[in-house]
């Protein structure tokens, strides 16, 4: 531990000594960037500095072949900090270019990634699992009468009384890997967009990084007239609700005068969850059709005094709960 407070000291004293040198270099730090991941990306960027002699403090990154060197040394430090801190991996050739680059940087309690033959690994044993879920789906389906068999375990006979079904236990587990990739795509595009902001085309953002990672988004539109359970003086408004939902886990709902407008709200409301520094699935309980339900929800780090607006769409119910709550 000692070690790494002298190499960070080092590092501050000299930018110290070069007020000049820390300003110029503080204005390459990503909006979305932690304390911790700016200052090794900033300390990967000053030690190879001396590697590309054309770049000079003062400069600014553009196009221009004047700032090749600059743009390069940019890049190859968010591609070193991508590997660190997100797990990425690039072409051979790359990653030897970095872990050169990178060779005496210390990272205090980096994060440790899983390798792909281990996600493969566990990637079996969840498809496993799952197969079990949807044989007890299907048997209840069918009138079985070892439908309690199928509930998961600590539920009583209230489960049958305020919910049918509701997502397996693992699920969570089950789409946190996807949600983890789709963190990254969104971090980098807010990135590259300047940061979150309300001028943005959030619904876009969102919808881009969603299919960059092979899914899609789901939208729910309801006037907000046939909305129960409103408070009073909401209930004679006009205009639309919508939910957005991605692999059946919930993520914003937003108002709007008409249906476009409440998805670009509703899709702000997701992008906050990704300014925090993870993002992660979770079962909670929500109100739908006047009914307690279990949904999965993508949550940040943040503490929640409120619970969670009404679901307009449950993909976690059985034909019986439809055909009842309509």
């Amino acid at each position: 531990m000692a070690g790494e407070r002298s190499e960070e000291d080092t590092v501050s004293e000299y930018l110290d000594q070069n007020p000049q040198l820390a300003q110029w270099v503080e204005t390459f730090r990503g909006y979305c960037e932690t304390n911790k991941q700016w200052c090794a990306r900033r300390e990967f960027i000053l030690r190879n500095m001396e590697a590309f002699p054309t770049v000079e403090p003062g400069m600014s990154s553009s196009s221009s072949s004047s700032n090749n060197s600059l743009d390069r040394l940019l890049s190859l430090s968010m591609v070193w900090a991508n590997h660190i801190f997100l797990g990425c991996s690039y072409p051979q050739a790359v990653m030897e270019k970095i872990n050169e680059m990178g060779e005496g940087i210390v990272v205090p309690d980096a994060p440790v990634h899983k390798t792909l033959k281990e996600l493969m690994a566990r990637g079996k044993r969840s498809a496993t699992s799952e197969g079990d879920a949807d044989g007890c789906v299907k048997r209840a389906k069918c009138g079985g009468a070892n439908e309690a068999d199928c509930r998961p375990p600590g539920r009583t006979s209230a489960w049958s009384a305020g919910q049918k079904w509701g997502p397996p236990p693992q699920a969570p587990a089950d789409h946190q890997p996807f949600f983890n990739r789709l963190y990254k795509a969104v971090a980098w595009k807010l990135v590259s967009a300047g940061g979150f902001g309300p001028n943005l085309d959030h619904f876009e953002i969102l919808r881009s990084c969603v299919e960059s990672c092979k899914q899609t988004l789901t939208c729910v539109f309801v006037p907000l007239k046939d909305i129960t359970g409103l408070p009073e003086g909401r209930t004679q408004k006009e205009g639309h609700v919508c939910e957005i939902r991605c692999q059946t886990v919930y993520m914003g709902t937003g108002y709007g005068r008409d249906e476009s407008a409440a998805k670009a709200m509703a899709s702000k409301e997701a992008l906050k969850v990704f300014q925090g520094r993870k993002v992660t699935v979770k079962i909670c309980r929500r109100r739908y059709k006047g009914r307690d339900v279990e949904d999965l929800v993508l949550l940040d780090e943040q503490p929640r005094s409120q619970g969670f607006p009404p679901a307009l769409s449950y993909p976690f119910q059985d034909e019986e709960l439809g055909d009842g709550s309509s």
